[in-house]
């Protein structure tokens, strides 16, 4: 298969229209209402199976691309910060606290930063069981915290906000720990790199 082919893949096709996504649901979340919210954290949802299809899809048809390497993380990262940011400014009480999100955020951009270093020195690190963990925990975080209202029955409720700042704490915590883990490995193969170079 040709480079451009490969490229414009269906893996990277769900990358890119995860990306998409990402004004409709910010659009629908300038309205604090149940329908709003309800209607983002469908798209949302979307958004998740997206990121689930388009790694099943590259692993099975053996279509993985240096493009789709760092599209996939890139549309995952870019998803979740536009959202928690939006969620900050919100007029919707209780709130998301802003430091839990500028740790997510900081930690986001730096690892990002670290790859691209990495990149351009003939390095790709994907990501490990933590990473994905973390992504896991903060996709269930933001469904949460989207939805943000309380619904069920008489006798059993879900408050959909405690459940999400619930998961939120817990992405926090593994995306600090999978964030220390994402440098120490990839340091210790630059400077590996860097000793070897003549």
């Amino acid at each position: 298969m040709n480079e451009p082919a490969r490229v414009l893949n269906l893996p990277n096709g769900l990358s890119l229209f995860r990306v998409a996504l990402i004004p409709a649901i910010l659009y629908l979340l300038t309205d604090d209402g149940r329908g709003a919210a309800a209607a983002a954290g469908g798209l949302f949802f979307l958004a998740c199976l997206s990121d689930f299809f388009d790694g099943y899809l590259a692993r099975r048809s053996g279509s993985t691309t240096t493009l789709g390497k760092y599209l996939d993380p890139l549309a995952d990262k870019l998803i979740v910060a536009a959202v928690l940011i939006m969620l900050v400014g919100m007029d919707r009480d209780p709130k998301v606290a802003p430091w839990m999100v500028a740790i997510i955020v900081a930690r986001d951009l730096a690892v990002t930063g670290l790859r691209a270093i990495a990149s351009s020195e003939g390095l790709t690190v994907g990501a490990e069981e933590l990473g994905k963990y973390k992504m896991i925990f903060q996709m269930f975080a933001l469904h949460g915290l989207i939805i943000h209202y309380t619904y069920g029955l008489e006798f059993f409720r879900v408050n959909f906000h405690a459940a999400g700042m619930v998961f939120l704490w817990v992405a926090m915590l593994v995306s600090l720990w999978s964030g220390v883990d994402y440098h120490v490995r990839v340091i210790s193969l630059l400077a590996a790199r860097w000793r070897g170079t003549p």
